[in-house]
């Protein structure tokens, strides 16, 4: 226990450092923000961006091909 006393004087006292309680703190956000992740990639894997068309706007617009045999 003595040989640790030495050590202990070399320690700044004026140097605040984060120590275990900071480590464990960061230790676990990365843990949750990976867990976070995961479960977004799953569940953007499930969404389907296929859009169907509107049937509306395709009658209420006429198509260039429309046009051009009435022009």
């Amino acid at each position: 226990m003595t040989h640790l006393v030495p050590l202990a004087k070399e320690v700044d006292e004026n140097k605040v450092t984060p120590g275990v309680l900071g480590f464990i703190v960061f230790a676990v956000m990365a843990l949750a923000v990976w867990r976070l992740m995961k479960s977004m990639n799953r569940h953007m894997s499930k969404v389907d961006f296929k859009e169907t068309p509107d049937p509306s706007a395709d009658a209420a617009e006429p198509t260039a091909e429309a046009k051009a045999q009435q022009g």
